[in-house]
């Protein structure tokens, strides 16, 4: 089944390449960068130790990189590319004519 999403207008982050910042989207934290000029959207906190992500990097192969243990994840699809088996949620960003958006997935009631 193919994913739904609601979708929310948030401003523009006003970030540069590479770097991380962290907005809150409908009363959630959501971390953004811009790599190869696009812009970015994934989980705050990393899924092993939740380290602030925004706390960490972006290095050289788009993956942003938690302070805490260093575990890399791709910025755009969440893969964990340093080898541990974990997944960062990522959102998938839209730029319209009134501004940013971001797709939250819709859930039914009990979250599936």
């Amino acid at each position: 089944m193919a994913k739904t999403y609601t979708w929310h207008r948030f401003a523009d982050p006003g970030i540069g390449e590479k770097d991380l910042t962290i907005l809150e989207v409908e009363g959630k934290k959501i971390s953004f960068t811009r790599y190869e000029g696009a812009l970015y959207a994934f989980a705050y906190k990393c899924p092993h130790a939740s380290g602030v992500m925004a706390d960490g990097w972006v290095d050289e192969d788009g993956n942003v990189v938690c302070p805490l243990h260093r575990y890399r994840f791709s910025v755009k699809n969440g893969r964990n590319t340093s080898g541990e088996g974990y997944f960062l949620k990522t959102y998938p960003v839209e730029k319209r004519e009134d501004g940013w958006y971001l797709g939250m997935e819709k859930t039914g009631l009990f979250g599936w």
